[in-house]
């Protein structure tokens, strides 16, 4: 028999502060793989834009688990999924 697993509902937000950390984490890659400089440069650019991009969902996320209430956002809200 299963075990019934009841997750937190995953919010907008949430989804975005991971995509956002995912996509920085790819620029970074593209960056430290860059043959020019001035790509290098670029790719760092827009990875410190998603990394702030990742900032306000993760701000606005934050805000929805003060004001519900809750401790602490569970996995499926931490963005280490």
């Amino acid at each position: 028999m299963r075990a019934k697993i009841t997750a937190r509902r995953t919010t907008l937000d949430g989804e975005l502060v991971d995509y956002w950390t995912r996509e920085a984490l790819r620029l970074d890659t593209l960056a430290a793989g860059a043959r020019w400089n001035w790509m290098a440069r670029s790719y760092q650019r827009k990875a410190e834009r998603a990394r702030a991009q990742g900032a306000v969902f993760a701000a606005r996320e934050a805000a929805r688990v003060k004001a519900s209430g809750l401790d602490q956002p569970g996995p499926a809200d931490s963005g280490t999924a």
